[in-house]
């Protein structure tokens, strides 16, 4: 079966290795925490969990076109009181060992966070969503994701002063500058690297979920229509789904078949409610098996 617009079962390590060089847009994937998701997906133990992670890692970058970006959406757990490093660990391997770049950190802010207390810390309301890129040129449509200039503007943007009207260059030689007379008169601007987002999803049926509204920001932020989007830890479809009502195209893969099998119920669901937004191009892709 042609592998575009597709949900595979299988092992994303060997389904991957039938796939071609630089064929995939975007990768979107949040897979299983150290630890987590026993039942479903084993529960990989956090000194092990760079080992078993590399080699994924390995097939995502052969896969991944040069202009195309991988989104790791991951979070360290923690153990005997205290964060493991397997996360810091992973990144040092990827960009040492794989030649990955470490191009941007961003946070997904969970507003509606459960409540909870612990002798220790306070409750987890943040994940990590890591940017990788094979170069640093890469695909990007920062126009798609704008966002309201906000109340700020008023007071600040009232009364410009003479440095305010030239590019005020970082005052330790970071090679950043502002010139704020530049967004006035503007409604929208560029979002900052925090994500607010509430963890609500219609979805139920699976133990670890996001909200279509995560990976559709980054779909819109990286990818363009037609463009093909990878999430090989799929469970649920949820990138998928935002992928199909985005216009792109979708391949998922998940060794839990059940998982597998929901992914595709929904998908089909939302395609009975509505079009696809854009016919994608012909493309060349291999069966899978």
């Amino acid at each position: 079966m042609d592998f575009a617009n597709e949900i595979i079962h299988g092992d994303c390590e060997e389904i991957l290795k039938q796939f071609p060089d630089d064929s995939i847009d975007l990768i979107f994937t949040s897979p299983p925490y150290a630890d987590q998701r026993q039942r479903t997906y084993g529960g990989v133990k956090p000194d092990n969990y760079v080992d078993w992670f590399l080699p994924k890692a390995a097939q995502f970058l052969r896969v991944l076109k040069p202009t195309g970006t991988f989104i790791l959406n991951i979070k360290e757990r923690v153990v005997d009181g205290e964060r493991h490093t397997y996360v810091i660990e992973l990144i040092l391997k990827m960009r040492e060992g794989q030649g990955w770049l470490w191009t941007e950190e961003l946070i997904w802010h969970k507003k509606n966070s459960y409540p909870g207390k612990w002798p220790n810390r306070f409750r987890d309301n943040w994940e990590r969503l890591l940017q990788f890129n094979k170069q640093k040129k890469f695909n990007m449509y920062q126009e798609a994701v704008v966002v309201p200039v906000g109340d700020w503007a008023k007071d600040r943007l009232a009364s410009l002063s003479e440095t305010d009207k030239i590019r005020d260059e970082s005052k330790v030689g970071s090679g950043f500058g502002k010139n704020v007379s530049n967004w006035l008169g503007r409604d929208k601007v560029y979002p900052t690297n925090v994500i607010h987002m509430a963890t609500e999803c219609s979805n139920k049926n699976h133990s670890a979920t996001f909200p279509v509204d995560l990976p559709a920001w980054f779909i819109k932020l990286f990818t363009r229509e037609g463009d093909v989007v990878l999430d090989p830890f799929v469970g649920s479809g949820t990138t998928a789904l935002a992928a199909i009502q985005l216009g792109r195209r979708h391949v998922g893969i998940d060794i839990n078949e059940e998982y597998v099998q929901l992914a595709r119920k929904r998908i089909t669901e939302t395609q009975i409610r509505m079009p696809i937004i854009a016919e994608a191009p012909d493309k060349a892709y291999p069966t899978v098996s």
